[in-house]
């Protein structure tokens, strides 16, 4: 195991997947002569040159298009969003071309596609840079989302998603963790889609996350510790496919469930974890499902309105305490 910088066990990813298959290639702005705008692909240009590492304009529809056409030919492209704020200019071909091609071709057409790059808040951006879209992505039949909250799980899951999966996949990172340090083994290793991992094991509630509020799930979990109370913290990684058995089978034993997302509230990945659990494990829970979102609201640049936009520490405390009737 070696420490490395988010970016860095992004770019081993596509870098080695990219040595193992001549048909995996990178598109999108910035990414070949100035080595990826968040320097993911640092260092690709000069080793596979500019027919597999090619700048495009900034016209997110114009090179989306042909991605999605050549991964229909055979190809497994990737292509970089800036972010994915951008990606709405290309939904057309996401939405209307990629995720249902399989099936409005009987199955004969496959779409073996990587669509990649940061996601959701990173500062004072604005509001039109700000947006979470899991819950938007994930909602359409056809794709795959997935949002990891470290290096480790990053190379795993982008791996499998360049190698292995012929369906179209949405992969979600976020800026505020490009440069974020985490263990990676220098061997190849791949992580399948569609299954959560428990970061941390516990016995009196479980917090369910993903992607950057994993740092808050495990934070509140780690300032309940000190009052006594064992959380158990599950990380989502990917979106959809869903894996909420693993989130039944711990709240058949925490008996309580919180949910931490980054997601407007409305029809948010929270909405469907809490269905699926009341539905499947009622008997199970000692108190009703909680959630702390993002505000239902564009996410404005003021620090302090950012702030009391996004879930904390300090709340996911205080949601965890009201399951546990410790609040009065």
């Amino acid at each position: 195991m070696r420490q490395i910088a988010f970016r860095e066990a992004l770019r081993e990813a596509l870098s080695e997947e990219m040595r193992r298959d001549n048909r995996v290639f990178i598109l999108g702005e910035e990414v070949a002569e100035y080595n990826g705008a968040y320097k993911v692909t640092q260092g690709m240009l000069a080793e596979f040159g500019p027919k597999r590492v090619l700048d495009t304009p900034i016209a997110e529809l114009g090179f989306t298009a042909i991605a999605v056409g050549a991964a229909q030919k055979g190809l497994r492209p990737v292509v970089e969003f800036m972010t994915w704020n951008f990606a709405v200019l290309a939904l057309d071909q996401i939405l209307n071309t990629a995720s249902k091609m399989l099936a409005m071709s009987g199955g004969q057409i496959s779409c073996p596609i990587v669509f990649r790059g940061p996601n959701g808040s990173a500062g004072q951006l604005g509001a039109q840079h700000s947006t979470a879209f899991e819950a938007l992505y994930a909602n359409i039949p056809g794709l795959k989302v997935v949002s990891p909250s470290n290096g480790y799980d990053a190379k795993g899951l982008l791996k499998q998603a360049i190698r292995y999966e012929e369906d179209p996949v949405c992969f979600m990172e976020s800026e505020l963790m490009y440069g974020e340090k985490s263990e990676v083994p220098e061997e190849e290793y791949y992580i399948p889609l569609g299954k959560a991992d428990i970061k941390k094991a516990g016995r009196d509630v479980t917090i369910v996350s993903f992607n950057k509020m994993m740092k808050v799930a495990l934070g509140a979990a780690a300032e309940l510790e000190k009052e006594g109370i064992s959380a158990e913290v599950i990380d989502l990684r990917t979106i959809r496919p869903l894996d909420w058995m693993t989130i039944l089978e711990s709240v058949k034993k925490t008996n309580r469930l919180v949910i931490v997302e980054e997601q407007w509230p409305f029809a948010s990945i929270s909405s469907e974890i809490s269905y699926r659990i009341q539905k499947e494990g009622f008997d199970y829970l000692d108190a009703p499902i909680r959630r702390i979102t993002a505000a239902d609201a564009p996410l404005h640049y003021a620090p302090n309105l950012v702030a009391g936009a996004l879930p904390d520490v300090a709340r996911t405390v205080n949601l965890v305490k009201e399951v546990m009737y410790l609040k009065k």
